[in-house]
């Protein structure tokens, strides 16, 4: 069976380790602080140590790169740990499969595919579209790499940070009003958790390097739409909101992860679609269907409620 090292145990880090130890793969992760996960073994080490790195991947057919440092280090930690990446695939052989997102095609006025431009000017979008962009350019030395992009994740596990989170489905369930950027009833992609982490094991499997796949998104649903529905199905009594523009202004003014928030508004003030058909049809992935995504988000947000 195929041995992974899975960089990262979070959101999408954790349930991808269960998913491929589940099926009988030799399965690593490694993080800072040495995270066990059941069925896979930890290792405790920085990823941006190409020596730790290359050491940890020994015998590895595959790197699946799942961590994301705050967005205040982006600058710092993003172009360190790709020399990390390349010099670890060139000396292993093992094959990057890097966890991404959007943020590098910047403001869009129609569905994103696969093939959408990387022409973001922001600088997190920069950041990620250089690193995807080395990693290509180091094919002459024998690496091997595929991105897996997605919009913003929702579903059991998403924590405070996801734009559909528990931030946002907390106090709808609560009963109180969660507080979102830019225009709510915007339609936006949203990718269900479980669907992110089938398409990871899907682009390890299919052995197509050299390109970027997307995840299926289970709805592009606004969120106020989202908030009626949960209402509607569930009897819940929460809403959705803006932010306040004067209190959403001095929040970015003063806390640093804000203000990088705010920088990436653009996605949320006007639509923001994914087409992925190319991606489901070559990879055989399909999205969960939104009713039963969120059943579990509602379901999985009720329970954490009640701890």
């Amino acid at each position: 069976m195929p041995t992974h090292l899975v960089v990262g145990a979070g959101a999408i880090g954790t349930p991808l380790v269960r998913r491929l130890a589940e099926r009988g793969d030799t399965v690593r992760v490694a993080t800072r602080r040495g995270t066990e996960v059941a069925g896979a073994a930890a290792l405790t080490l920085d990823a941006k140590d190409a020596a730790a790195l290359t050491s940890a991947a020994d015998g590895a057919d595959t790197i699946v790169v799942c961590s994301n440092p705050p967005y205040p280090a982006w600058g710092t930690e993003w172009p360190a740990l790709t020399t990390a990446l390349i010099e670890t695939a060139a000396t292993t052989g093992a094959g990057i499969v890097l966890m991404g997102n959007l943020y590098g095609h910047g403001p869009v006025s129609e569905p994103m595919t696969e093939h959408t431009p990387l022409a973001s000017t922001e600088k997190k979008g920069r950041v990620r579209a250089d690193s995807w962009q080395r990693l290509l350019a180091a094919a002459d030395r024998g690496v091997r790499a595929v991105e897996v992009r997605a919009s913003d994740y929702f579903g059991p596990g998403a924590g405070r940070n996801a734009h559909l989170g528990s931030d946002f489905f907390g106090p709808l369930v609560a009963g109180r009003t969660a507080h979102a950027v830019g225009d709510v009833t915007q339609p936006h992609a949203w990718a269900y958790l479980p669907d992110v982490v089938s398409t990871l094991v899907a682009a390890i499997d299919h052995d197509e390097w050299g390109r970027a796949w997307l995840t299926p998104h289970a709805t592009h649903a606004s969120r106020v739409e989202i908030a009626e529905e949960a209402r509607r199905r569930y009897g819940l009594t929460g809403r959705v909101r803006p932010w306040n523009p004067l209190l959403w202004a001095g929040l970015t003014r003063t806390v640093p992860f804000l203000r990088e928030v705010r920088a990436m508004q653009y996605q949320f003030d006007s639509p923001f679609v994914v087409d992925s058909s190319e991606s489901e049809r070559l990879l055989g992935i399909e999205p969960t269907p939104w009713p039963e995504a969120l059943d579990a988000t509602i379901g999985a947000t009720r329970d954490a409620t009640r701890r």
